[in-house]
């Protein structure tokens, strides 16, 4: 439902050009959004009174090309605007990948395509990466959306927090701001693009997050299938190997496979010295079988380790998992 951001139509602007952009604003259309006539000239409006000129990359996934009949007359009014189709659909990380590299400016602005917190936040948001910082992520703060909504937020970020170290309270804001070479260092694929934060925080990046009021369409209550909530908590373990264990494998693997190898000994143990000292058969003995089965697959986990390790060091010329902040001579 198309949702009113209060705004009105800005004069046609100049086409931007790679020397003139000071900021590309990448919106991806993947699953629900408003009126993307009225997010762009809400948004463009701030921008220009902040001085920035930016260009607009509008990234349609499929089935969403419908989407962009609206914007078609923008740019044939010279707006700094660009449409960019993808065949099938591919998700909001990969669409976010296509907008990072068809961006033009050093700084990169991740905006939603529809109303989740006010156009004045993105002043914060720069001011963030005028700071010093790499990745800037708004907070929804004050909001005005249900508590169940909060709740749903706190707790989340609370695991995260637990699981990674990484101090956040809201990775769901879709308004983020970044440098290019963090869009240059990172992967996104899945749904990943919600870890961003976490991934450039890992990578070494400053990331700072600031306050920007919630809008007030983005107050309604959201409840989701368990499917939904199954699935963030596999993104998130996903996340937790890829910060920890993407260059030390055996530790994941090795751990897992000792705890299995060790319970099926104990098991087998147990059931050998019963057989020799208190003459108990092994016949129709379920835990015997469960305990082999138990050191069967430990010593396979601990093999995939092993093996990870070795393609770890194949490859560790190839891949770096570090970034050089500056250099002075």
């Amino acid at each position: 439902m198309p949702v009113d951001l209060q705004s009105r139509p800005t004069p046609v602007a100049e086409a931007a050009s790679p020397a003139a952009t000071t900021v590309s604003v990448v919106v991806p259309v993947c699953e629900r959004y408003d009126d993307l006539v009225a997010l762009y000239h809400a948004h463009s409006a701030v921008l220009r009174r902040l001085g920035q000129r930016a260009e607009w990359l509008v990234v349609l996934d499929g089935g969403f090309a419908a989407a962009a009949r609206p914007l078609e007359p923008l740019i044939a009014a010279g707006e700094p605007l660009r449409l960019i189709f993808l065949p099938r659909w591919v998700g909001e990380a990969t669409a976010l990948m296509v907008g990072f590299a068809h961006a033009r400016s050093d700084r990169l602005l991740v905006l939603p395509p529809y109303a989740q917190v006010v156009p004045e936040g993105l002043a914060a948001v720069l001011e963030g990466l005028e700071a010093g910082a790499d990745v800037v992520v708004a907070r929804r703060f004050p909001r005005c959306d249900a508590w169940v909504n909060r709740l749903q937020t706190r707790l989340f970020h609370r695991l995260v927090r637990w699981l990674t170290g990484v101090q956040l309270r809201d990775m769901g804001c879709g308004l983020k701001g970044l440098r290019r070479r963090v869009a240059q260092e990172l992967v996104l694929y899945g749904d990943l693009h919600r870890f961003l934060p976490v991934l450039a925080y890992q990578r070494g990046f400053r990331v700072q997050e600031v306050d920007v009021p919630q809008h007030p369409a983005n107050g309604r209550p959201r409840i989701y299938s368990p499917g939904v909530y199954l699935r963030r908590l596999l993104d998130l373990l996903t996340l937790v190997f890829l910060c920890r264990f993407t260059r030390k494998p055996l530790r994941f693997f090795g751990l897992l496979g000792m705890g299995l190898f060790a319970t099926g000994f104990f098991l087998s143990l147990v059931l050998a010295l019963q057989r020799l000292f208190f003459a108990m058969p092994l016949a129709e003995r379920p835990l015997l079988i469960l305990g082999v089965l138990l050191m069967v697959l430990g010593v396979q986990t601990g093999s995939i380790g092993f093996l990870g390790e070795i393609i770890v060091f194949t490859h560790s010329d190839k891949v770096s998992d570090y970034h050089i902040d500056r250099i002075l001579e």
